[in-house]
């Protein structure tokens, strides 16, 4: 066991040096080396956010059934996550297990779990650091290797939901200076065409939630034009207006006959202007001053209706401070119209929004007896407004009021 300090580009390095897929050994190795750790392994969040599975040194030959998959809720790990600090739990004579948050930009990723004989001096510290690294390289590899993705999955995916699950953001959470915002989807046992989706320009949020009409991969293929008609309208520079009419013609086009809702969103960040267009989605849920309502909006046609409609750009009311909440229709009708959400928006004020998210897809899962008929996506933004001043990273809870 050396004792000199953790020099991270040294352990970048040899993560670097090795095969994608054996990024996590390297680390492991590390920490065994360095403070004599035992039991090292990388716990990873599902899909959907409710369990973890356990990536240890033998990932690599691992098969998914034979995976250990540990029910988050009630957890020890569920703390970790939710405060986004270490954890430290007693391991008899083995010494003391050490769990520390993985996670990039708000997005948790999942967790380093290790046991160590002794914790002390910079231990904490050090072990705290390489996780983050851990994040960092888990971001890259990703590219290069289907592991991560293989320790998101506790249950068989279709090919409809493969499809739809490609067409999400990479990361399902993104903290900066102005916002922080989380989302997450519930698919439907037939996959209903449920999408979410964000990206930052140099001064531009853009956000944008969409339902497609059908269900399985019929429902898929049209979320997949509708995303990607978005997409490029939007990276070829065209204003929000333009973004949805080019949406719109896409299905009209190559899938006449069908439909999709949708909010596409465009926010300043330096806080002088918040527009959307909506076609046909559920009104978003604002938390103001502690106070849950509705935000009123003129009702455009879905994408793809048969007639011409010309979209309209409409200002969004967003202040300083103000939680928004997107979500489909599968939140809020058939089984789930039980589920009080203004309710459990006002419950979970002082979380992050990825915790938000959490506890409202766990209550639509609860509400539904785990079976939904539709797609549940939700997607939860904080705005903090172009301040710097006084903005730190969450620790579990937020200063609402």
């Amino acid at each position: 066991m050396t004792h000199d300090r953790l020099r991270l580009e040294e352990l970048l390095e040899a993560a670097e040096d090795a095969p994608p897929m054996e990024s996590i050994d390297v680390v492991a190795a590390h920490l065994r080396e360095r403070f004599g750790a035992t039991a090292v392994s990388f716990l990873f969040l599902n899909l959907v956010g409710q369990q973890l599975v356990r990536i240890t040194e033998e990932a690599a030959t691992q098969e998914g059934r034979r995976a250990e998959q540990i029910p988050l809720s009630g957890s020890v790990y569920e703390q970790a996550l939710r405060t986004q600090q270490l954890t430290q739990v007693p391991d008899g004579e083995r010494g003391e297990r050490v769990i520390a948050p993985v996670t990039n930009r708000g997005d948790a990723i999942g967790l380093l779990e290790l046991t160590l004989p002794q914790v002390g001096g910079h231990v904490l510290e050090e072990i705290s650091q390489a996780a983050h690294a851990l994040a960092y390289i888990v971001v890259t590899d990703s590219r290069f290797t289907d592991l991560y993705l293989w320790g998101q999955r506790t249950t068989k995916v279709s090919l409809a939901a493969e499809i739809q699950h490609q067409l999400l953001p990479s990361a399902p959470c993104c903290e900066a200076d102005q916002f922080v915002l989380a989302a997450a989807l519930v698919p439907a046992d037939t996959i209903g065409g449920d999408t979410y989706d964000y990206t930052l320009d140099h001064d531009t949020l853009h956000v944008s939630i969409t339902d497609a009409m059908g269900h399985d991969v019929d429902s898929a293929l049209l979320a997949t034009l509708l995303v990607n008609a978005s997409r490029g309208a939007r990276r070829s520079g065209c204003d929000l207006a333009e973004q949805a009419n080019r949406s719109h013609r896409a299905i009209l086009e190559h899938v006449p006959g069908s439909l999709a809702t949708g909010q596409l969103l465009r926010i300043c960040m330096d806080g002088t202007r918040a527009q959307l267009v909506n076609a046909g989605h559920p009104w978003p849920l604002r938390l103001r001053k502690g106070q849950v309502e509705e935000v009123p909006l003129d009702i455009d046609p879905p994408f793809g209706f048969p007639f011409h409609t010309d979209y309209r750009v409409q200002d969004l009311d967003l202040r300083q401070g103000d939680r928004l909440v997107l979500y489909t229709d599968g939140m809020s009708e058939r089984q789930a119209e039980e589920l009080d959400l203004p309710g459990l928006i006002r419950e979970t004020a002082r979380q992050h929004p990825r915790e938000v998210v959490r506890a409202l897809t766990s209550a639509v899962i609860e509400t539904c007896g785990g079976h939904l008929e539709d797609d549940a996506g939700v997607l939860c933004l904080d705005w903090h407004g172009p301040s710097r001043e006084g903005r730190h990273a969450y620790a579990g809870t937020d200063a609402r009021q």
